[in-house]
């Protein structure tokens, strides 16, 4: 009998032998332990950090600030938010989507007209925000330069494509509103057309003008003209307003525009304009605007209102020059929120 192996016909069986130890593979290997960190200089590093990240919070509350003020100070340029003179009514707002707006409007008065202005710079935020000032001074010299709307619009558009620093693009509605006569003389350079609703349902689509602003040097402009009847409303506003969309992808549109006025047609042009506006936003529902949202509206007041306006010892007497009366509201808190909200 052999001591060391068994034989089995020709092959050997090695006797019981201790296994060796598997060396551990990769996969089955457990958490490595990270060294443990004892330097005498760890309690100033992380104080250095909380310093600096301080810094960088007040750096930011400050900078939040100063778009809030520049929002400010943006929304006072856009003016009079709501306006009566003579036989009209005019009022006009702005949603920005971003910390500043893009989108502009302006009513001035130019000797015995108003001049009536709704803008839309292309791009959204700070730079649009900043270019608006710069076109806005641009319109107003202009617009006090030359009578006809489609020479003043042709001369800022000349300007515009001479600068040197490359300004954006931009859409321009600018009109020539004649209290005396109630005729407005327009030109649309670009922005969607401006909606005449009619006291008797009818629709117009104000289109005569030319292309965007910025865009060609020798652009030629022309200029409509059109009577606005007792009841008639203008309605001037951007492209954010009619595409804005709803959970379903659906756009306002024009169509949803008008009717939407119209529903509220024999109001003041500030409830026009704040109904219509809530539309848009019930429209959108969940949805965001993509856009910044701008609506002008000037209406015509039936002779029956105009009369009992003029009747109230409030309201002030038209003189040879048609006296123009400005009604100043201040930020109310929630629009002062949601200003604070998109400065964040």
């Amino acid at each position: 009998m052999a001591t060391a192996e068994t034989l089995i016909g020709t092959r050997k069986l090695p006797e019981n032998r201790p296994a060796r130890e598997k060396k551990p593979s990769a996969g089955d290997r457990g958490p490595e332990r990270l060294p443990t960190v004892t330097s005498p200089n760890l309690a100033e590093s992380i104080q250095s950090l909380r310093e600096e990240r301080d810094a960088v919070r007040a750096a930011h509350a400050k900078l939040q600030q100063a778009i809030y003020e520049a929002a400010q100070v943006q929304r006072r340029l856009c003016a009079p938010r709501e306006l009566v003179s003579g036989e009209f009514e005019i009022a006009g707002e702005i949603f920005p989507v971003r910390h500043l707006s893009g989108d502009f409007f302006k009513v001035m008065q130019l000797d015995s007209v108003l001049g009536l202005t709704v803008g839309d710079i292309a791009g959204k935020g700070l730079s649009a925000g900043i270019w608006q000032a710069h076109l806005m001074d641009l319109i107003q010299r202009n617009a006090r330069t030359y009578l006809r709307p489609a020479d003043a619009v042709a001369a800022v558009n000349r300007e515009l494509c001479q600068d040197k620093s490359e300004p954006p693009i931009a859409a321009l509605f600018f009109a020539r509103l004649d209290l005396e006569r109630s005729e407005l003389v327009y030109c649309n350079a670009g922005l969607p057309p401006p909606l005449i609703l009619r006291r008797n349902k009818s629709v117009e689509r104000l289109e005569e003008g030319g292309p965007m602003l910025g865009a060609l040097h020798q652009a030629t402009y022309n200029s409509g003209t059109l009577r606005l009847n007792p009841g008639d409303m203008l309605l001037a506003y951007s492209d954010g307003l009619t595409e804005c969309r709803n959970p379903r992808d659906e756009e306002f549109e024009m169509a949803r525009l008008t009717s939407a006025a119209e529903a509220v047609s024999g109001a003041s042009a500030n409830q026009v304009l704040f109904s219509t506006l809530g539309a848009v936003l019930d429209f959108a529902d969940a949805c965001p605007p993509g856009d910044d949202l701008t609506l002008l509206v000037v209406r015509r007041r039936e002779a029956s209102a105009h009369r009992a306006s003029a009747d109230n010892k409030d309201f002030p007497k038209t003189r040879r020059r048609p006296a123009l009366v400005v009604r100043r509201r201040k930020v109310t808190s929630s629009e002062e929120g949601a200003i604070k909200q998109l400065a964040e």
